[in-house]
């Protein structure tokens, strides 16, 4: 399954998706439900941490097959990091589960 227009993030059809969402945003973070407010501007000094801002773009609903302008967002380190936070716990515990041998007791789809 390709996870990105034209299969890499590099490909023109998402680099063409990315250029739209950062003009939309005015090249500057959107903020996210829990931080709305943020507007750190690409390139220059975040105002709470200092650092560089490199705008990302954030898929909002964590389906990066699901690639409409509604679902994306302009986001600084800061607040892409919150933002995917509680997924990438969801995806390590998972990770950490399978590492160990650890089956879920209620998966579906094999024979017991």
């Amino acid at each position: 399954m390709k996870r990105y227009p034209g299969g890499s993030i590099r490909s023109p059809e998402w680099l063409a998706i990315r250029k739209a969402i950062l003009d939309r945003a005015g090249n500057r973070c959107e903020g996210t439900p829990n931080r709305p407010e943020c507007r750190a501007v690409n390139g220059e000094a975040h105002p709470e941490t200092g650092s560089k801002v490199v705008l990302t773009i954030a898929h909002m609903d964590q389906d990066e097959t699901h690639n409409d302008p509604a679902n994306l967002r302009a986001l600084c380190q800061r607040c892409h990091n919150a933002w995917d936070r509680p997924h990438r716990a969801i995806n390590a515990s998972i990770t950490r589960h399978r590492k160990q041998g650890q089956n879920d007791l209620f998966a579906t789809g094999g024979a017991a």
